[in-house]
C-alpha cells in the first residue's frame, strides 16, 4: 500500500545506482567508512549484524554503527532531524504500514529511483523495493505463550488471552506510538469478526481491554523488552512479535505461538533525507537486496519471511514451517488496513496515552 512519492531530495540516476550496486562486492572503500543505521537491539540486531552487516563490512570495508532506540523514539527522532536538518543517522528500520504515511514521507529519502534497478528481479516481490524503503522482511505479531505450565489447555485466539480463568497467568502486551494491534486483538477477543475488523471501533477496544488490564504485568516498549520479560517470568502470554519468539525458541526456552491470533507485519529500511553517509547506506541496502544468502541466515534465525523467494528456497524445512504459510494468512493471519491506520493513527495515540496513563 505504499504510494509512490514527489521526489524530495537529490538520489543518483538509475545507471548511477545500477553501478553502484554492482561494484558492492568487487570495491571495497577506505579505511574509516561508515554507515549508521538505527534498530531495536537485542536478538533481532545480533541476527542482522552476523547475517547482514558483518558480510558488508567483509565485502566493503564499510563499517555499520548500529544506533538503538524503540520503535517510537526512532520516529520521532528522524522527524526532528529532518526538521533541523541535524541528521547524524543514515538509515533506520520503520513498520510496514508507517513507511506509507505522510509522517515517515516528510523525514525519508524517496527512493523510486534507487528502486528501479530491482524491477526486473523475478524473485522480488513488487514492493521489496518502494519509495518508502527497501523490505527487511515480513512477519507477524501475534500471541505467544508458555508451554511449561500446568493444565492440558492451549490457547490459540484472542478470546484466550482475554480468559484469565482457563489461562492462568500474567499478561504482556506493546506499549508505544503504535497501538492499533493491541486494539485490534482486543476487538477481535470481544467477537468482531476479521472481516468487520477495520475501521476499529477505539472505545469498544478500550472497554474490552478494560477487562484484562488488571492482569497485564508488563507494557512493552522494545523487542528486547518482551523478550527479558518472557525469559524472567513476567508473563504467560503476550502478544509480541514472532521474530523475538523464534528466537526465544532457538535459545530453548519454553514458548509457541498461535497464527489463530496474529497479525501480518513488516519492517522497512528507510534513508532519511541529507543522510551524512549516503552512498554507504545505498551500498547498504542494495547489498540486502542483492545477497539471498543474508537474508535466509537472518530469517532462519528470526522466522521471519525474506524479501526474495530465492531466500526462501535456501532456508531449512523447520525455518520455513514456522514462518506463517499461505493457508494460515488465508484463514487466520489479519492484514491490517494500513490506509486506516494511518489517517487514524493521531486519534488512536491520544485515545491510548490517555487510557494508559
Amino acid at each position: 500500500m505504499t504510494a509512490h512519492l514527489p521526489s524530495a531530495a537529490k538520489v543518483l540516476n538509475p545507471i548511477a545506482v545500477g553501478i553502484l550496486s554492482l561494484a558492492v562486492i568487487s570495491s571495497p572503500v577506505s579505511a574509516g567508512e561508515r554507515v549508521v543505521i538505527a534498530s531495536t537491539g537485542g536478538a533481532y540486531d545480533r541476527a542482522l549484524k552476523e547475517a547482514w552487516f558483518a558480510p558488508f563490512t567483509k565485502a566493503t570495508g564499510i563499517e555499520v554503527v548500529t544506533v538503538v532506540a524503540t520503535n517510537s523514539e526512532m520516529r520521532s527522532k528522524a522527524a526532528a532531524m529532518a526538521k533541523t536538518g541535524n541528521v547524524t543517522w543514515d538509515l533506520y528500520l520503520d513498520g510496514e504500514i508507517q513507511a506509507a504515511s505522510k509522517t515517515h514521507r516528510e523525514a525519508t529519502e524517496n527512493l523510486t529511483e534507487f528502486c528501479r534497478q530491482f524491477a526486473d528481479r523475478k524473485d522480488l516481490g513488487a514492493e521489496a523495493c518502494s519509495a518508502g524503503g527497501v523490505l527487511l522482511q515480513s512477519t507477524a505479531t501475534l500471541m505467544a505463550y508458555r508451554t511449561d505450565l500446568p493444565g492440558e489447555a492451549v490457547p490459540a485466539t484472542w478470546a484466550d488471552m482475554w480468559d484469565t480463568k482457563k489461562f492462568p497467568g500474567e499478561r504482556a502486551f506493546p506499549n508505544f506510538d503504535d497501538p492499533w494491534r493491541v486494539m485490534a486483538a482486543a476487538l477481535l477477543a470481544d467477537g468482531v469478526t476479521r472481516d468487520k475488523l477495520f475501521p476499529l471501533d477505539v472505545e469498544r477496544a478500550l472497554a474490552k481491554l478494560d477487562q484484562i488490564r488488571p492482569a497485564v504485568s508488563l507494557w512493552w516498549k522494545t523487542g528486547d523488552q518482551s523478550v527479558q520479560g518472557f525469559r524472567n517470568g513476567e508473563y504467560a502470554l503476550g502478544q509480541i512479535w514472532l521474530t523475538r519468539a523464534k528466537a526465544m525458541r532457538n535459545e530453548g526456552l519454553p514458548i509457541a505461538w498461535s497464527y489463530k491470533a496474529s497479525f501480518l507485519v513488516g519492517d522497512r529500511i528507510a534513508l532519511l533525507k541529507n543522510a551524512p553517509n549516503r552512498e554507504n547506506a545505498l551500498r547498504l541496502m542494495a547489498f540486502w537486496l542483492n545477497s539471498p544468502k543474508a537474508q535466509a541466515e537472518a530469517c532462519e534465525i528470526l522466522s521471519c519471511t525474506p524479501p526474495s523467494r530465492d531466500a526462501i528456497a535456501l532456508m531449512s524445512n523447520e525455518a520455513r514451517q514456522t514462518m506463517p504459510q499461505g493457508e494460515e494468512v488465508r484463514d487466520y493471519v489479519i492484514v491490517p488496513d494500513a490506509e486506516w491506520i494511518n489517517e487514524n493513527a493521531a486519534m488512536m495515540l491520544q485515545r491510548w496515552n490517555e487510557w494508559i496513563r
